[in-house]
């Protein structure tokens, strides 16, 4: 039996002839040069339509204090299905470096970017990011050759209102596409390991790439320092209201202090020495609480300060110099690797040596 199945196998193995299959493929090489050159000339023009774009890259290390490091490992360990303490997680902040790319993705963070006054490095001319993105943008021949119907159809119907201003709650269609645009365009990755924020910028041109990789990172570490200071700046806010009322009250006692005093220096009457007691009494009282506020009022403007997150820049935006793709010359020698394994199994398969070389027949 064992015999059987060791002939069966090596009659298997005889049955390919790679003599024939060589010569099959050999026979048919002028198509080998039809096939690859044109393949190279169409694989060359489709890739000299597509146009240059650069990476601006930025990196970031927020400086946590001990509570806040600790919080945020306890909500990183957490989403892994660790606990590390019911305190730890108590206290655990909402917003922490993990959830960055999540914040940067939202439609809120996109819009407040479609306002940001760019130009381009061989222009002056200052326009709006969401302008440039839909006027500007540079795409290959066959995308105006696809949209164009498209075009036609939209001048005949009317086209797209310009609204005054970006509603979240409701997206226009081009306003729409240039939303998802962003999500390729600008790319947050935080390490999991070390919390460093990587924001990337992709774009055709190298200085807007620059100029928008900085706007970002601002504009990141402001939603950041707003979110973390929000309650702590209304408390101050809060404080500060009561602070002036306390002060305006001493001042208004003070004040009915001195002139009932001024104008009572000669009196004797009981009552009048009872009354100027009083306004003293009244006017220590509310010296009391405006002091108390004023110390309040200080720790409520320390506490913003301890609040405010602080940020490390370890890498800084910069233009840069060497494109990042199209990669042209990698892209032809795919094409032309296809165009070449597409011909030889046609071959083969014209030729009868494709099943013997599949085991099939």
């Amino acid at each position: 039996m064992e015999e059987n199945n060791q002939n069966m196998i090596e009659q298997e193995e005889s049955s390919i002839d790679f003599g024939a299959i060589f010569s099959a493929l050999k026979k048919h090489k002028r198509l080998y040069y039809k096939v690859l050159a044109i393949t190279f000339v169409v694989a060359c023009i489709l890739q000299l339509s597509l146009h240059n774009y650069y990476t601006c890259e930025v990196k970031l290390a927020p400086e946590l204090s001990t509570s806040r490091s600790m919080n945020s490992l306890s909500a990183m360990a957490a989403s892994f299905g660790l606990k590390m303490g019911s305190g730890a997680m108590g206290n655990t902040e909402a917003l922490y470096p993990m959830i960055y790319p999540e914040l940067m993705g939202g439609i809120d963070f996109k819009l407040s970017l479609f306002d940001v006054k760019v130009h381009k490095k061989d222009s002056t001319r200052m326009i709006k990011y969401y302008d440039y993105l839909v006027n500007e943008q540079k795409v290959p021949w066959w995308s105006h050759v696809i949209s164009a119907p498209f075009k036609l159809i939209g001048s005949l119907f009317g086209s797209e209102k310009k609204e005054k201003a970006f509603d979240p709650f409701q997206l226009t269609k081009k306003e729409d596409q240039v939303v998802k645009a962003l999500d390729k365009k600008i790319v947050c990755d935080v390490d999991n390991k070390t919390l460093i924020i990587s924001i990337q910028v992709v774009d055709q041109d190298p200085y807007i790439a620059a100029c928008m990789a900085d706007t970002v990172k601002k504009r990141l570490q402001d939603f950041i320092t707003d979110y973390r200071t929000k309650k702590a700046r209304v408390d101050l806010e809060y404080t500060r209201k009561l602070y002036g009322e306390a002060k305006e009250r001493y001042e208004k006692a003070r004040r009915l202090y001195a002139e009932y005093s001024d104008a009572n220096q000669d009196v004797i009457y009981n009552t009048a020495r009872i009354k100027l007691q009083d306004l003293e009494n009244d006017m220590q009282l509310k010296y009391n609480a405006y002091n108390t506020l004023a110390n309040n009022l200080q720790a409520a403007e320390a506490k913003v300060q301890e609040e405010t997150p602080s940020f490390t820049t370890l890498q800084s935006a910069t233009v840069p110099v060497k494109k990042t793709g199209p990669k042209r010359a990698q892209s032809v020698l795919i094409f032309l690797f296809l165009a070449f394994l597409g011909t030889s199994v046609w071959i083969l398969y014209k030729e009868n040596q494709l099943k013997p070389l599949l085991g099939l027949g």
